[in-house]
């Protein structure tokens, strides 16, 4: 109820900012609109884009598809994005990966985060959830410490990709646990899971969004939490600090922004318009589901979180020492 009323009251002080005759002065482009996704099919960025796809087609009575342009953990799609019009026809669903972690790990972007996007809407946040198959005998972290210190440098650990957050989690994990385990990056979450379904690889940091339907069909377990406090969606998953972790968080996010170039007016009116759709009870349903929340608010606050969380990822990638070339 607490995210409903915050979203309903961000909508209304958005639209009451802006001004109605400035909002609607700028029409959508009309075409269709494509929603640009830095990963797979399957995976947690991709569900939440098709909910906010479809949504957005009902209420602007035009069609906005969701493009998967996967690779590079997100960057390659926020490098495609640059190339597209500046006219709202394509839209970036922003992440943590390609907005904040990348660039404090990767020095051959050809974008800069900061300067390069224009900062439309937060869609939420969410933690990550240290996940492995149904078949694995294991059912804590603490046994999987153990069995980290038992087989040094075997036991595996898949990530979306190199830089991601799901890597990060891995790094984080093995620097507090002092042990070695193998990371093993893939392409995504989507292909990421399959392996980790079939039993290919044991461990993954995967986003809330993106595990969620495979611990729901009781396909993978969740063995913990990685936020500060436990998720409306998990209340009884422990988080990591419960079990032995005080200093352990990490945690995802997504937005929708676009070039940096897209005028003013039309970034509010999107603003205002994604707004509305969070607003949706079934909105707010599986979001809530997924375990995404406090998102929504005006685009100076999705520009605040942005530049918060850079800062903040850089500093951290300088402290462990991270750096991906190629």
């Amino acid at each position: 109820m607490q995210r409903r009323q915050f979203l309903q009251t961000a909508g209304a002080a958005t639209v009451a900012s802006l001004g109605a005759p400035s909002v609607f002065a700028q029409a959508l482009p009309n075409t269709p609109i494509r929603l640009i996704v830095g990963f797979p099919p399957g995976g947690g960025a991709d569900a939440l884009a098709r909910v906010v796809a479809q949504k957005l087609t009902g209420l602007w009575n035009q069609q906005v598809v969701v493009e998967n342009k996967a690779g590079a953990s997100g960057t390659l799609a926020a490098e495609y994005m640059l190339q597209q019009p500046a006219d709202g026809s394509a839209l970036l669903l922003s992440n943590i990966n390609s907005q904040a972690l990348a660039p404090a790990v990767r020095n051959n972007l050809r974008y800069q985060a900061d300067r390069d996007f224009a900062p439309i809407a937060l869609l939420g946040v969410t933690p990550n959830l240290l996940i492995t198959s149904a078949s694995n005998p294991v059912k804590s972290v603490k046994e999987v410490v153990a069995q980290c210190k038992a087989q040094p440098g075997k036991i595996s650990f898949g990530s979306a990709g190199p830089g991601t957050i799901q890597h990060f989690a891995i790094e984080k994990f093995k620097l507090q646990a002092g042990v070695d385990a193998l990371h093993v990056p893939y392409k995504g979450s989507g292909p990421l899971l399959t392996d980790l379904i079939g039993g290919q690889i044991l461990y993954t940091f995967e986003t809330m969004t993106a595990a969620t339907p495979h611990v729901k069909n009781a396909r993978v377990v969740a063995l913990a939490q990685t936020r500060a406090k436990r998720s409306k969606a998990y209340p009884g998953v422990p988080t990591m600090q419960e079990q032995g972790f005080p200093e352990f968080e990490t945690m995802n996010w997504y937005g929708i922004s676009g070039p940096t170039k897209l005028p003013p007016a039309l970034v509010r009116r999107i603003n205002q318009d994604v707004n509305a759709v969070l607003a949706m009870p079934d909105v707010q349903e599986k979001f809530e589901g997924f375990g995404v929340e406090d998102g929504g608010g005006t685009v100076e606050r999705y520009a605040e979180f942005t530049r918060t969380e850079l800062a903040k990822w850089a500093k951290v990638a300088k402290d462990a020492k991270v750096s991906i070339d190629g």
